[in-house]
């Protein structure tokens, strides 16, 4: 497509480009407990693995904290807020459902119910006084957990999820009678639905800009301090 306006230097162009459908955020909180029963392991300097009895028994009289972050399922951090990392994994579930919901100025419109499975790994460390990790999960320790969205998400569109921030929060119970992991980690989901398109725009074609070269000056010029000639010696 090649038809260009006289006056200006424009023409009308196909492009093919990504469209979003709907964009909503969402904030979760996975929620998760463990006991000395339960199959969680440290490795505390490297050495032999521990469980949560162990680690209470060894930490006994230790003044550290507990620290847990997402991460990938080899214990790495994962970077939030980068759309295309690879922070949970998620799945739809089942077929996408049409719903009709009222707006709040009164029109009805008809969404699409998505239902979705969202898994990933967290990691949980325990630190000293001075910040250095002693100990950390074996493993990171998977969690998972299902969010129904009502989407703009016909058939043909995908969806995209990811996370623009995660805050996650560990308290170690160390008690005769028990001994505790808990664990509340905090998602918030930006969710997507998109689809690639073509459209006809009115468009121009770039060009490079001039380079803008940085003036070093070594020599000041100026070699008074500035008058106020509103004052003096106009008065």
């Amino acid at each position: 497509m090649g038809y260009k306006h006289k006056d200006r230097d424009t023409e009308r162009v196909c492009i093919l480009t990504r469209k979003v459908y709907d964009w909503i955020t969402r904030q979760i909180d996975v929620n998760q407990s463990y006991t000395g029963d339960l199959p969680v392991k440290f490795k505390c300097n490297g050495s032999t693995e521990r469980t949560l009895a162990d680690l209470c028994t060894e930490l006994s009289g230790f003044d550290g904290s507990v620290n847990c972050f997402l991460s990938d399922a080899q214990g790495n951090p994962i970077d939030t807020g980068f759309q295309d990392e690879n922070q949970v994994t998620v799945t739809e579930i089942g077929q996408r459902q049409p719903v009709t919901v009222t707006l709040p100025n009164g029109d009805q419109v008809t969404l699409q119910r998505v239902k979705t499975l969202i898994r990933g790994f967290i990691t949980v460390e325990i630190l000293d006084d001075m910040d250095d990790t002693v100990c950390m999960t074996k493993t990171p320790i998977p969690f998972v957990t299902t969010q129904t969205f009502l989407l703009c998400a016909p058939e043909g569109t995908d969806l995209n999820v990811h996370v623009s921030l995660a805050e996650c929060d560990a308290t170690l119970i160390c008690e005769p009678d028990i001994q505790q992991l808990d664990i509340n980690l905090t998602l918030c989901l930006e969710v997507q639905t998109e689809a690639d398109v073509k459209l006809e725009i009115e468009a121009r074609h770039c060009q490079p800009r001039e380079e803008i070269l940085e003036d070093i000056v070594l020599c000041p010029t100026e070699k008074f301090p500035p008058q106020c000639p509103e004052v003096f010696p106009a008065h």
